[in-house]
């Protein structure tokens, strides 16, 4: 039976099989919408993506990760922005629905947040009419304030959106629960975000207590303290009514144990824990 509105960010199973393999997995528990990553999607080719792809009629939330904008100097900055120009090629190849970023830290040894988050919105900026021109939205991710340092110096919804504001058309958000669940503005920020038409993907997973590792330690959903429930209803109510995208980065638990195992327990939990 098909499950609407759940889609597997591949990043979930991505120790336990490829990008061939995975799909095959989702596919035989109703799963038809996925989100690779590029490192997936490069190594099994990307013309032998494209074609799983359009061969099992499936859906892409997104391609991850393009951004990592800040660098330490010139040469570094069109370095990134040339990656990311590819990267939404391989999303407009793939037909994902959006290229997600994560922008990217502190350059160097640098303690300057207010210009590498300068950074952030120049390389946007320079990758947007490439993108726009493709027809691949690009969605950044604000990511918790414990990354600021090294993956993302974007660290709220609204930060988010205020570069939207700035960029215009072709700019929008992912709503990465992880991330943003522990924010006193989240629900002003999601309605604004839904006046502006920015929302371009929702991901679910949960937040442990204790958490045992910053990156790799996140929760199946009904596992952690995150009102999953209740922030799909923000989501919805904003306008955003596409998939759920679980994605679980789970080094001593859930990438330890069977991929159809995790795929299962994700479609179980999705029904018990996360529909508003």
């Amino acid at each position: 039976m098909q499950v609407d509105g759940l889609s597997i960010n591949l990043a979930t199973i991505r120790e336990q099989c490829g990008f061939a393999e995975a799909v095959d997995i989702c596919m035989a528990h109703g799963i038809t919408a996925i989100a690779p990553w590029r490192d997936q999607v490069a190594a099994a080719g990307l013309d032998e993506a494209v074609r799983i792809v359009k061969a099992n009629g499936l859906k892409l939330t997104g391609l991850c990760r393009g951004g990592f904008f800040p660098a330490v100097d010139a040469v570094g900055r069109q370095k990134a922005i040339d990656d990311n120009k590819r990267a939404v090629d391989e999303a407009a190849a793939l037909g994902a629905d959006c290229l997600v970023l994560v922008v990217g830290g502190l350059p160097g040894s640098s303690k300057d947040l207010a210009t590498a988050r300068r950074m952030v919105t120049d390389g946007i900026a320079a990758t947007l009419s490439h993108a726009r021109a493709a027809g691949v939205p690009l969605a950044i991710e604000p990511l918790h304030p414990m990354y600021a340092g090294d993956r993302s110096c974007v660290n709220t919804l609204g930060q988010a959106l205020d570069i939207c504001e700035e960029l215009g058309e072709g700019v929008g958000v992912a709503i990465d629960v992880y991330h943003v669940w522990w924010d006193p503005d989240l629900a002003a920020q999601i309605v604004r975000a839904g006046r502006m038409k920015r929302i371009l993907a929702h991901h679910i997973c949960d937040w442990l207590v204790p958490t045992k590792d910053m990156l790799t330690d996140r929760g199946m959903m009904g596992d952690g303290v995150i009102d999953l429930k209740g922030i799909r209803r923000l989501v919805e109510a904003a306008g955003f009514h596409g998939a759920q995208e679980v994605e679980i980065f789970s080094a001593d638990n859930w990438w330890k144990r069977p991929a159809k195992e995790v795929i299962a327990t994700c479609v179980e939990r999705f029904h018990s824990c996360c529909q508003a």
